[in-house]
């Protein structure tokens, strides 16, 4: 059965974000709080937070992107995985949203006043995904300058490093590099013949 995840994903991001963005009691619930989830055992807030959003620009740039990503990599899924593929494609953005929170979480969990939310850190690991089995395709910066999106996955990990070392700006920079990193691994790992397919693209 041929289902759309990725719109699926987009839906039930959008309603749960929606309800959120003016309930502060449910927003408060399901953010990723690693106090709450170290010391209360809230565990669910590593999954539930990748499906709120700070605002309606947040959530419609993380969908968009989502969006544009995702039904490639349910298609190679699909090929590479067979029958499996919707269920593997499932379980690399839930997990990936985990993946992505991780280092976060260790850094924090005695912090009950950090807070973080948004399907970033999933939405990498779809991208860096596609890269996987289109690195020539490219990825075009601000809707401008194409970039073949091997090249494109470079700039954005150095970036997310350089950015996730300064600090500042209120963004969780290392979700991000993180959640990119484990697209590849999480692929990789499930079907090695995926760096075979990526070589062959050059």
């Amino acid at each position: 059965m041929n289902i759309d995840l990725t719109l699926l994903i987009i839906v039930l991001t959008a309603i749960l974000s929606i309800q959120a963005f003016n309930n502060p009691q449910l927003m408060n619930k399901l953010i990723f709080n690693p106090y709450a989830i170290h010391h209360q055992k809230q565990w669910y807030r590593f999954i539930s937070s990748g499906f709120l959003h700070a605002d309606w620009i947040h959530l419609g740039i993380n969908m968009f992107v989502l969006y544009s990503f995702g039904n490639a990599v349910q298609y190679y899924y699909t090929a590479f995985f067979g029958g499996a593929g919707n269920w593997m494609f499932a379980l690399l953005y839930v997990s990936g949203i985990f993946a992505a929170n991780a280092t976060t979480y260790y850094k924090n969990f005695n912090n009950p006043y950090y807070n973080a939310l948004g399907a970033s850190g999933a939405v990498s690991a779809v991208v860096f995904t596609s890269i996987l089995f289109q690195p020539l395709t490219k990825i075009y910066l601000y809707g401008i300058i194409g970039i073949p999106g091997f090249i494109a996955g470079i700039l954005y990990l150095a970036y997310s490093h350089y950015a996730s070392q300064k600090g500042g700006d209120n963004v969780n920079h290392e979700a991000h590099l993180y959640g990119a990193i484990y697209g590849i691994v999480f692929t990789l790992v499930f079907k090695p013949a995926v760096f075979r397919f990526f070589l062959n693209q050059f």
